[in-house]
């Protein structure tokens, strides 16, 4: 590490303002700020009592989302070799299958490390056009506008890649990321100026471009040919007397053994970031209980009436756990920058969304996931929300010192 620091030193001149390769200082200062802490400090008051910056921010919200990426990449594998062994196939597509018996990997669905290694063939690479594609547009941005780089990218490029089906085009990863950037993000401003959240943009942008391609039957499985819809499109159509009929159980939708996006599937590994991101202070936690209130009430009530609607009957607990429900009120409607700030605004903009989860999964059939966009609803409505927050707490500080 001393030898790096040496050489990101010996070459910071070239960087500086005069120097050769001034205009991509923002590229240096991106590679010193991810090895070092920067060199700069408060020195007048005043200060920052809190020991956590922007990077360490993202950072821990990285690492609260990998128990759902660790095992999105487990579940992606499981289900290809399930898949693989229903239809009699002993190989993966292309170049995959290569790779995996190169490192020792099999189709064994009872073996962890050969469903792992097979979902993380399949991630990685959408992983990685994302960072390629994304970050193409920030360092672009952040030239024109001659500032830093900033870490929030990591989060969005990070929630973005496990959001999406193991089977989507990279072509289509790298295009719905650089809408996400540029349209959710960069128009606004940059970090911390963006009214949505920059992840969920590039995904609806994906939903309505290719809708064959982002909720298809066939995008959930990692293996040509198969068709299996998610237990949330079955419900739409059957109610969760045909989501029981397929053999899931709940415990297993609770653990994320089950079709979906990569990173959604687990309400267990969502939790477990859920408590990471609250006992570290970075996630509000009434918006998340706000979102599941919204859910589970107008669930319970509207339960009670007698329907044809299949969605009407599914009880509360599986609501959560099926879909991105869960993955969607931990780590995409806390975006500390598209929510509301204020704390009854917190709960106002949380209730909002679990309604609106409700409203589209019940009313729409034809997109019965509804989390994303209840999220973009309630992202635009936010400021709104915090302003009449603030001015009725001014109106009754007035009316108690009158």
């Amino acid at each position: 590490m001393k030898r790096l620091r040496r050489m990101l030193d010996n070459i910071e001149p070239l960087f500086v303002q005069g120097g050769r390769f001034e205009r991509f200082h923002a590229m240096y200062e991106m590679v010193d700020t991810l090895f070092y802490s920067p060199p700069d400090v408060t020195r007048g008051s005043p200060h920052i009592r809190d020991a956590i910056d922007l990077k360490r921010v993202m950072i821990m919200v990285v690492f609260a989302a990998t128990p759902c990426a660790l095992v999105g990449m487990w579940n992606t594998g499981y289900q290809a070799n399930t898949a693989m062994l229903a239809m009699g196939l002993e190989t993966l597509p292309g170049w995959r299958e290569t790779i995996l018996l190169l490192l020792g990997g099999g189709h064994d669905a009872g073996s962890i490390y050969d469903n792992f290694l097979i979902g993380a063939l399949y991630f990685i690479p959408i992983y990685a056009v994302t960072m390629a594609a994304g970050g193409f547009w920030e360092i672009l941005f952040s030239g024109v506008r001659n500032h830093e780089i900033n870490e929030g990218f990591f989060v969005t490029s990070f929630l973005y890649a496990l959001i999406l089906p193991a089977t989507i085009p990279l072509w289509q990863v790298a295009i719905g990321i650089s809408f996400g950037v540029v349209v959710g993000k960069e128009v606004f401003g940059g970090t911390g100026k963006n009214v949505l959240n920059p992840a969920l943009v590039g995904r609806a942008f994906l939903y309505f471009a290719y809708p064959a391609q982002i909720s298809g039957d066939a995008v959930w499985t990692a293996v040509d040919g198969f068709s299996g819809a998610t237990a949330l499109g079955i419900s739409a159509l059957d109610g969760i007397s045909g989501v029981v009929a397929t053999g899931l159980t709940w415990t297993q939708a609770f653990l994320g053994q089950m079709q979906g996006s990569i990173g959604e599937t687990s309400t267990a590994a969502c939790l477990v970031g859920a408590v990471i991101l609250i006992y570290s202070g970075i996630a509000s936690w009434r918006i998340m209980l706000g979102c599941f209130a919204g859910l589970i009430v107008p669930v319970v009530l509207i339960g009670m009436i007698d329907s044809s609607n299949p969605m009407i009957s599914m009880p509360w607990h599986w609501h959560i756990v099926l879909g991105g429900f869960t993955f969607g009120a931990v780590f995409m409607a806390t975006d500390p920058v598209s929510a509301c700030q204020t704390n009854t605004g917190r709960w106002i903009y949380g209730l909002l969304i679990g309604f609106m989860t409700f409203v589209i999964r019940v009313v729409n059939p034809a997109f019965p996931e509804g989390i994303m966009l209840a999220i973009l609803f309630g992202n635009v409505f936010a400021p709104m929300i915090d302003y009449f927050v603030v001015h009725a707490n001014v109106k009754r500080r007035v009316s108690r010192s009158v």
